[in-house]
């Protein structure tokens, strides 16, 4: 094995530093007692089997939805052309910039029994009751997590479908091959391991998520570990099951990653470009109709919640007992600012020499570690807070007096050193692909001309990478933004983020006055929506 040289042994640390909550996680199985055994055993007997059975009632439902609308999706602007086609192919990506938290809220308020929805038609129809059932339930959370995040299936379906689909589909029809049987043979083997590497990352987010279940009131296992820690204040409870999703997410990672790997033989651009390999045309009422298809999960994952925030803002603005909060929302709006620009920057700021490694393959351990942070971003942040917490509480019993447990639970820094552990993997993506359209000659005559690493990273790789590097930080920036669960359990007191406030009003029933958060966190979103879209339409699906 090479001797690691100093960019390395500098990075070594940093790598080790940020898996830290997860070998906090590990390390706490190492330590077990007669009374960590007997709260696992109740555990088992009580509330486990209760988590397990609602998470899988949940992730099963999500996972046929988003491969049924996303690869739907995918084939209607991949395979067929109509009127309204180019407008579909950006508009479908619009729900990505909606947290499902802020989709509960929105439905919740439109449409409870007191809701105005409902409220119009029983004074329309003359109806008594509720005229369905609540939404705040197992099957609208389901019904949530599709609407925002069939765009993950919808995205890596569509760009293995553009390298070779249409081509294909076009030799097939030639070779006589029905429409059903060109579909059935053709397009949906190409498109398996695409959208099984969707179906993955739409489930981690469903596991991750905490605003939606606890609004909802579901027992999943991500409200399980905050109801352990923060209400029972049990810490053994809380690692433990911090832990089975650990594994759990760990099997979804090592899914999607296989997925993608057997997304290789479809990266090669087609010959075929010329009229035979356009997507098929269509007409009349049937073009009518696949454009109706197309909008209606836009309709209903944005626009129409956009509309409705809108018009709680102006309720509360015009009507409101108590008018829009201005002046306190700039104070959240400045924190959740500050938290996700100093995120933004240090994520970079460590995923950039991390690449650089990766490029370089420095050392096998190296190599190692950025793997390892590369996970961070299908960690749930309910996990990740934990891991945080288990540590910092040792810190605290073993030495009360040097407040460095504090320093992670009580400050800023804590939060920002949770959202690095979690977000840093999502710069770190970002400059891998950027890394990948750099072609290995350029290293090369860099070195024939006695460049030395750090001269090739300044001169050669930083300007090229610049785009990278800019969409590195506005997605770590967004994420931070919209970041729930970690921020809810580390954040210091008096030191709210928009997330936080518009789930705590919408939690007490206050939801006028929490669209005005959640709008602003929709419009902050739809930065790298717009990024994400413009690459597409460029045929660069791997610039961001």
């Amino acid at each position: 094995m090479r001797r690691p040289s100093l960019l390395s042994g500098l990075l070594m640390p940093a790598c080790l530093l940020l898996a830290l909550p997860l070998l906090a996680l590990a390390s706490s199985w190492l330590s077990f007692d007669a009374t960590a055994l007997a709260t696992l055993a109740h555990q088992l007997d009580t509330v486990l089997p209760s988590y397990a059975l609602a998470s899988l009632q949940l992730a099963v439902p999500v996972a046929v939805g988003v491969a049924l609308l996303g690869g739907g999706a995918a084939a209607l602007v991949t395979l067929l052309r109509f009127p309204g086609r180019d407008l579909l192919e950006w508009a479908l990506l619009l729900p990505l910039a909606m947290p499902a938290y802020v989709l509960a809220y929105v439905y919740t308020d439109t449409l409870q029994s007191s809701g105005p929805l409902q409220t119009w038609l029983r004074a329309a129809t003359g109806a008594t009751g509720a005229l369905w059932p609540d939404i705040r339930s197992l099957w609208g959370a389901v019904l949530l997590f599709v609407l925002t995040l069939y765009p993950y299936v919808y995205l890596l379906v569509r760009t293995a479908l553009l390298e070779r689909g249409v081509a294909l589909m076009e030799a097939a029809r030639l070779l006589g091959a029905g429409p059903w049987r060109r579909v059935l043979r053709v397009a949906l083997p190409m498109a398996r391991p695409a959208l099984a590497a969707g179906v993955a990352l739409a489930l981690m987010e469903t596991l991750a998520d905490y605003g939606v279940g606890a609004y909802f009131g579901l027992s999943t296992f991500t409200t399980g570990i905050y109801r352990a820690w923060l209400s029972f204040g049990d810490r053994h409870a809380a690692a433990q099951l911090a832990t089975l999703l650990l594994l759990v997410v760990a099997l979804l990672v090592w899914t999607e990653r296989r997925a993608q790997a057997r997304m290789r033989f479809a990266v090669t651009r087609s010959a075929g470009t010329g009229p035979e390999a356009r997507p098929a045309r269509l007409r009349g009422a049937a073009a009518l109709a696949a454009l109706a298809a197309g909008l209606m999960p836009v309709l209903l994952g944005f626009v129409l919640p956009v509309l409705m925030l809108l018009r709680l803002v102006l309720e509360e603005a015009l009507h409101g007992e108590f008018g829009l909060p201005w002046a306190r929302f700039g104070g959240w709006a400045r924190t959740s600012l500050t938290l996700a620009g100093t995120a933004a920057l240090l994520a970079v700021a460590l995923a950039l020499p991390m690449a650089f490694a990766a490029r370089l393959r420095s050392h096998a351990l190296l190599t190692a570690g950025v793997r390892l942070v590369s996970l961070g971003y299908a960690v749930p942040g309910a996990v990740i807070a934990i891991g945080l917490l288990l540590p910092s509480g040792w810190l605290q019993a073993r030495w009360p007096d040097s407040q460095l447990g504090t320093v992670l639970t009580s400050t800023s820094l804590g939060l920002i050193y949770a959202y690095l552990v979690r977000f840093s993997a999502v710069a770190l993506q970002s400059l891998d692909s950027g890394y990948a359209r750099l072609p290995s000659s350029l290293d090369e005559s860099a070195r024939m001309l006695g460049a030395a690493p750090l001269r090739l990273f300044g001169r050669v790789h930083l300007p090229l990478l610049r785009r990278s590097v800019l969409a590195a930080a506005l997605l770590v920036f967004v994420d931070v933004m919209k970041e729930l669960p970690a921020t809810l359990a580390l954040r210091p007191f008096d030191s709210d983020t928009l997330a936080v406030v518009a789930h705590q009003l919408a939690r007490d029933e206050r939801l006028a006055e929490a669209a005005l958060p959640s709008l602003a966190l929709v419009l902050v979103g739809l930065a790298p929506v717009m990024l994400l879209s413009r690459a597409m339409r460029r045929g660069d699906s791997t610039s961001i």
